[in-house]
């Protein structure tokens, strides 16, 4: 699909119904929904690739325990079957694999279809192909927003930053915040909250203690792309903080950073995890190689492919030395890529230092594979980006609601009247950026998503399709995932068409007949709102994807 050049931009101003600013997978998704309902959309989106933590980060699809049998999103089953069928059409399968049902073609062990970002970025834009071509979509690249033109309690358009130094004005009715890190809140001055909240504030089992602090956020983790030649030599130059990385040690952490015993996440003893547990042909191991392997080699014809690619996204990478969201713009680009060489320092630890399974050190084999993710060094274009700010919202989802150990003596989570999508994802929370909290990995039940938290508690005409809606930073962790992100945004989308169709703020769809007509039209579209009663669930059910042993 040809997307529009912001160098070759003949105007600095556009209109639209619906501006979704951000690509990833809630922008992606609002964009369809409105789409779908009749608005006119423009997206812009800093990255030269839409897909966010998909595409741009790297990251393979992270989904719940029910991913092939419930569709709970028809359009989210039908964008991972096209996936699939991508496969089937363009790649060179051997015939054992293009006749799996459900084709995993990294055979990557964090979920059922790890696949490659491209094939991701081609299907998405496939997807929005049709409506580029009817004229009622513009996708425009290479756009930094730099500030919003409010009107009391409206937004009216968002102003850019382009490459060349030009400014674009993007007028619309309705603005979504699709962006990774909500950065459009603090610039529109939605009331938000950033990092984590207090126990006294919010009663949460898994909250600080004391104050809330701002700085207290999510490692972020800037993800690589990898192939192994085990007769070759390809290390990199040696970072220049390289030592510093390797020798830093948490304090709650069994071993200095780079090592290959971590810290296991839910009960915080040492657990071996090796890059290599066996024969990297093996469909399915527990090391860090057959994590998020997005190409098992095995699954293609002789010869298509040298060597497995899998994704490094791993404990060893998290960056918890400061936080990544300060509001300092200079400050957080240093601090971004501080987390890049901090993955680089990995990298050629691994390639030189490591201990190798067979009784050496270093895998010099290790290749960074950049062309995987549109990249020079093998890194992912953004950090994965684990949470942001987040709205305050007319309702906020709090442990209480979701929580297993939160909820005694009941076996699901909280109804919610309001509810416009559902998600099942463990609360996974990884240590945090002041190095003083290991992970929080607690069992949650499968749940909602309450319109109530996609609803600032003041301005009436913007909306937040991701992670930036209405959580603490507990349930956050349950609701940043893949399909709930997709499943966020159509449900933004959706609202944004029908206030914009029936000429009503968004909030006014929460109550009554509107909530009605609102839910009445999700599941026309395909969109469940409540969870099918399976009947007690334990806790293992409550966990994410399990491979089979």
């Amino acid at each position: 699909m040809a997307h529009s050049d912001v160098s070759r931009l003949s105007e600095a101003m556009h209109k639209t119904d619906v501006l979704v600013v951000g690509g990833g997978l809630g922008g992606v998704s609002a964009t369809l929904a409105a789409l779908r309902l009749g608005a006119d959309v423009i997206v812009t989106e800093t990255l030269p690739w839409l897909g966010g933590q998909l595409t741009a980060q790297g990251v393979p699809l992270d989904e719940g325990p029910w991913a092939e049998q419930l569709i709970h999103s028809a359009s989210y089953h039908t964008f991972r079957r096209a996936i699939r069928s991508y496969y089937r059409r363009n790649m060179p399968l051997t015939e054992m694999a293009r006749a799996e049902v459900y084709l995993n073609p990294g055979q990557g062990n964090i979920g059922s279809l790890c696949h490659e970002p491209r094939v991701a970025l081609a299907v998405i834009n496939d997807m929005l192909a049709p409506h580029v071509s009817a004229g009622r979509l513009k996708v425009l690249h290479g756009l930094a927003p730099a500030s919003v033109n409010m009107d009391g309690d409206r937004c009216r358009a968002v102003i850019y930053e382009a490459p060349e130094g030009e400014t674009v004005t993007v007028e619309a009715r309705v603005v979504i915040d699709a962006t990774e890190t909500g950065v459009l809140l603090p610039l529109a001055h939605v009331e938000h909250v950033l990092g984590a909240e207090s126990r006294e504030t919010t009663g949460e089992l898994h909250a600080i203690e004391g104050p809330a602090d701002p700085t207290d956020q999510q490692a972020i983790t800037w993800g690589m792309a990898l192939s192994y030649d085990p007769d070759g030599h390809h290390v990199i130059e040696k970072p220049s903080r390289y030592e510093t990385f390797r020798d830093m040690r948490l304090p709650f952490w069994p071993g200095p950073q780079f090592d290959w015993t971590v810290s296991n996440h839910v009960t915080h003893e040492p657990l071996e995890r090796p890059l290599f547990a066996g024969d990297t042909d093996t469909p399915y191991l527990f090391d860090l190689w057959h994590a998020r392997r997005i190409a098992y080699r095995r699954n293609f014809r002789d010869g298509s492919y040298p060597s497995d690619i899998t994704i490094a996204n791993w404990p060893q990478m998290d960056y918890w030395f400061n936080p990544a969201i300060t509001g300092d713009a200079s400050q957080d680009a240093a601090t971004v890529e501080e987390a890049r060489q901090l993955s680089l320092s990995f990298l050629y630890w691994m390639q030189t230092e490591a201990p190798r399974h067979d009784g050496g050190y270093g895998y010099h084999g290790l290749i960074p594979r950049g062309d995987v993710l549109g990249t020079a060094d093998g890194t992912a274009m953004q950090p994965y980006w684990r949470e942001g700010y987040r709205i305050q919202a007319e309702f906020t989802v709090l442990e209480q609601h979701i929580g297993c150990a939160a909820r005694p003596g009941v076996e699901a989570a909280e109804d919610f009247a309001d509810s416009v999508g559902i998600g099942a994802y463990r609360i996974d929370l990884h240590p945090n950026s002041l190095g003083n909290r290991n992970t929080v990995d607690i069992d949650c039940f499968p749940f909602q998503i309450p319109l109530g938290a996609l609803l600032p508690v003041r301005v009436q005409n913007l909306l937040p399709a991701c992670k930036n809606i209405g959580t603490t930073r507990i349930t956050n962790g349950a609701y940043r995932v893949h399909p709930v992100e997709w499943s966020i945004g159509e449900a933004s989308g959706t609202l944004a068409a029908l206030s914009l169709r029936e000429g009503m703020p968004p909030r006014a769809f929460r109550h009554g007949e509107k909530l009605a007509n609102l839910q009445a039209v999700l599941k026309a579209s395909g969109v469940m709102l409540e969870w099918p009663r399976f009947g007690a669930l334990t806790p293992r059910t409550r966990t994410g994807y399990r491979p089979p042993a």
